[in-house]
């Protein structure tokens, strides 16, 4: 069992997320559910409590109902090897209503903020020539999804190619 698990609060689609996120994430599935018995303070027979593991990560969603909201102060990061891992999550994660954002972040059909980054960001970023890190950053702005090309031929000084 882990030590720290993050709890996420939806207000009554806690099931429905586990079983979209298990199905985006391989090694992935659902724990258990737990209803609501008769002392609520959900409907009776209702999901309560959802626990599900992403990747071998533990989580637990609750069905809370509308007082909390998510937002992009709370997110989780999905690091990818390659640009068709940042294709695939960025693509399934925006589904159904999702929505792009800047920098390699998203937020999920329920409202969910994800960064999908490539692996090769950190090195780019902490280079040691500062102007090919700065070259990064100012090509990183400039984006939605991330696109490994584009900054790999920033962090050279090439202009990115029209993608």
């Amino acid at each position: 069992m882990q030590k720290i698990t993050p709890f996420l609060w939806f207000d009554n689609n806690a099931e429905e997320a586990a079983q979209f996120y298990t199905s985006v994430f391989k090694n992935s599935r659902i724990l258990s559910v737990s209803r609501y018995g008769d002392a609520g303070p959900g409907p009776k027979g209702s999901v309560m409590v959802v626990s599900f593991q992403l990747e071998g990560q533990q989580f637990t969603a609750l069905n809370g109902g509308p007082p909390f909201k998510f937002s992009e102060a709370f997110s989780f990061v999905v690091s990818c090897e390659n640009q068709q891992e940042i294709d695939y999550y960025w693509n399934k994660l925006t589904s159904g209503g999702g929505q792009e954002s800047q920098c390699g972040w998203l937020k999920d059909k329920f409202g969910f903020s994800w960064q999908i980054v490539p692996t090769a960001l950190g090195k780019l970023m902490s280079d040691k020539d500062a102007t090919k890190a700065s070259r990064v950053m100012q090509a990183l702005l400039q984006m939605k999804k991330l696109e490994i090309a584009t900054l790999e031929e920033a962090a050279e000084g090439r202009v990115p190619a029209s993608r």
